[in-house]
């Protein structure tokens, strides 16, 4: 599948994740609500299978094949939150998983990966095409390829955060004027666009990423792709994409208000206050979205604002670094 999906799939991919994906009830702080004069709630997805979102798409893509062609195995590509998402969703389903990741990767998302039974390629990211490695072992092994965002069923498993963004919300009488995501490959955000635009239209949802990694704020702006530039470095691995994705980015050019960015120091400084204040560990391309709200980056006054932390998978000795800095 290479076009748009619709909504009904992100319905299905409810359905398919029932009992299997953590349902991640929003949260809130009523210190960070004073200090913002604004509602405040935190999707906190570093609680779900394998501590990230990315656990949603890949079930739901792997589910949906036939079980003749799930039984060749899968082949994936990632920094670390969809190595783990993939291979999880594999065991679940019994079947092998490879998955090709930077040999600069989190220690912790490395050793996560492989603990889930994956076969684990390591590739120098800035100097080899982690695609172009992952189809080769897919044409050598008769696998399929699991996209890390750019793929319907991917797009529409990630999407059923909106659903329960908007469930949450409904059982409090609330709805979001704001929900702020972070943005790499903009899978997360796209998914959820689509599943708010049909349940909560009326919401405002901005994509954040870390400086030199704005791609998608970029391309918004440009109302076209926009490549980041090779040499850009970030803290934030799991927002390191080279660009949107053809099918990320028609959604988020049409559902999205527009993109925001942060330092990686400021996404630092979100870390820190979502352990001290919500006892949340949160790695740094999870906090963004939270960062931006706190440096202000967006006037949330008065408003119900929903910022989606989308993993915490973040080494042990780089977190104590960020949080006592």
């Amino acid at each position: 599948m290479t076009t748009t999906p619709d909504i009904a799939l992100v319905y299905d991919a409810a359905k398919r994740l029932e009992g299997h994906a953590v349902r991640t009830r929003l949260i809130s702080s009523p210190a960070l609500n004073d200090r913002l004069g604004c509602r405040l709630f935190i999707k906190p997805e570093m609680l779900q299978r394998t501590g990230s979102f990315k656990f949603r798409g890949a079930y739901t893509l792997i589910s949906r094949l036939s079980d003749e062609v799930r039984a060749r195995g899968v082949v994936a590509f990632s920094s670390g939150n969809h190595a783990q998402g993939a291979a999880a969703a594999a065991a679940m389903h019994g079947i092998p998983a490879t998955i090709v990741m930077p040999i600069d990767a989190p220690a912790m998302k490395l050793e996560n990966t492989k603990a889930l039974g994956a076969t684990v390629v390591t590739y120098d990211r800035y100097s080899e095409d982690r695609q172009a490695i992952a189809q080769s072992i897919c044409d050598e092994q008769n696998a399929v390829l699991v996209r890390p965002y750019d793929d319907p069923d991917i797009i529409s498993g990630q999407g059923t955060i909106g659903f329960e963004i908007a469930s949450d919300l409904d059982e409090l009488g609330l709805k979001a004027d704001l929900v702020l995501s972070p943005c790499g490959g903009g899978g997360l955000i796209s998914g959820t666009a689509l599943a708010l635009n049909d349940v909560s239209p009326q919401t405002q949802i901005w994509a954040v990423e870390p400086e030199g990694h704005d791609d998608t704020k970029l391309s918004l702006q440009k109302g076209s792709i926009v490549q980041n530039h090779p040499d850009a470095r970030t803290i934030c691995d799991a927002l390191a994409s080279p660009m949107p994705g053809d099918i990320t980015f028609a959604i988020n050019s049409a559902l999205l208000a527009g993109g925001l960015v942060v330092s990686d120091e400021e996404a630092g400084l979100a870390m820190a206050e979502a352990f001290r204040t919500l006892k949340l560990v949160a790695e740094p391309g999870g906090a963004v979205a939270l960062a931006a709200v706190l440096r202000g980056k967006i006037d949330v006054a008065g408003k119900t604002v929903v910022v989606i932390c989308s993993g915490g998978n973040v080494d042990p000795a780089l977190f104590a670094k960020i949080i006592h800095a």
